[in-house]
């Protein structure tokens, strides 16, 4: 990359120079990453050890809470890192390889909810064949491509944002490697660059929407022709939560990406930036498991086998 030469490293501005707001800043962001890992941890361990979850419905859904941990372990510890140093400096290669991962993790995210609606679309509206359409092969093959998909889609974001020239500024007012923020200090004429990326982003979003959205069309069709209120209940509460979530992730995703330049400014771009990429790994392990009974279910057989095993442990000792 040419720009090696004239930039070796940025600045993470962040979000205050004062130390107690440094503090503040750390002490809110670790929070936030105890909570995020905790909860998909603890989603995918329930997942894993119980055996009536081994669904293609968990399955995604852990392939989602792995997403989320590596989305939110991108940005979250450089920062707080940097608030407890006070060094904001990341290298040229760093701020490379963050690009590269947030846009493989978001990509993976937005692929992943994508195959969600499509599972919940065979689940309710083919439900006789749904073991049949929806086997562990199809599902394996589904789980590569979207990371697979992901992964490239990252590669291309990435070699647009540094093909530019950055000579001049090299702070980024940002608490991590944000591709709008990098192109605002480049030295180099970023509208193609803008429009390009506009252009890949629009149409991988539309496809996604429209597909879900059509997903949801027949099964929201399907479950109001469904005679039995629980029936009806039981059909929505699996498909509220992955609905919330897409929601939440596509919104925050579009605010910060998309947005016109008329509502930028450091406050808004900061705030914008912890709703896409800290707030969904948070939200969604809570989502899933306040509104899914399996994981309410299967916590409390293990916490009744914890429970008895630190009993008789006790007993022994």
């Amino acid at each position: 990359m040419s720009n090696q030469s004239t930039v070796t490293e940025f600045l993470l501005k962040g979000f205050s120079e004062d130390p107690n707001g440094q503090m503040l800043h750390f002490t809110i962001f670790l929070s936030i990453y105890v909570i995020a890992l905790s909860g998909n941890a603890l989603i995918i361990t329930l997942v894993s050890l119980n055996y009536q979850l081994h669904t293609p419905m968990y399955f995604f859904l852990v392939n989602l809470s792995f997403s989320d941990i590596c989305f939110i372990s991108t940005t979250v510890p450089k920062s707080m890192a940097t608030s407890l140093t006070n060094s904001k400096l990341i290298s040229f290669y760093g701020c490379v390889a963050q690009v590269f991962l947030v846009m493989t993790f978001a990509g993976a995210e937005l692929a992943l909810l994508t195959i969600m609606a499509y599972d919940r679309f065979v689940a309710i509206c083919h439900p006789l064949q749904y073991m049949l359409i929806m086997n562990w092969d199809t599902c394996s093959h589904l789980a590569a491509a979207s990371w697979t998909c992901s992964v490239i889609h990252a590669i291309i974001e990435t070699s647009i944002t540094f093909s530019l020239n950055f000579c001049g500024s090299n702070i980024i007012e940002q608490f991590f490697c944000d591709i709008p923020q990098l192109q605002k200090i480049s030295c180099t004429d970023t509208e193609a660059h803008r429009v390009l990326i506009l252009v890949l982003g629009s149409i991988v979003d539309s496809f996604c929407f429209m597909f879900i959205f059509v997903s949801y069309g027949y099964i929201f069709s399907t479950v109001l022709k469904i005679p039995s209120v629980q029936g009806r209940y039981k059909a929505f509460s699996t498909c509220i939560p992955h609905l919330t979530v897409f929601s939440l992730f596509t919104l925050t995703a579009v605010f910060s990406y998309m947005r016109p330049k008329a509502l930028s400014s450091p406050t808004v771009d900061l705030l914008s930036a912890v709703l896409y990429a800290v707030l969904p790994p948070v939200l969604n392990p809570i989502i899933y498991s306040l509104r899914n009974k399996d994981i309410q279910e299967a916590a409390c057989k293990i916490s009744k086998k914890l429970k008895n095993f630190l009993y008789v442990l006790g007993n022994e000792k």
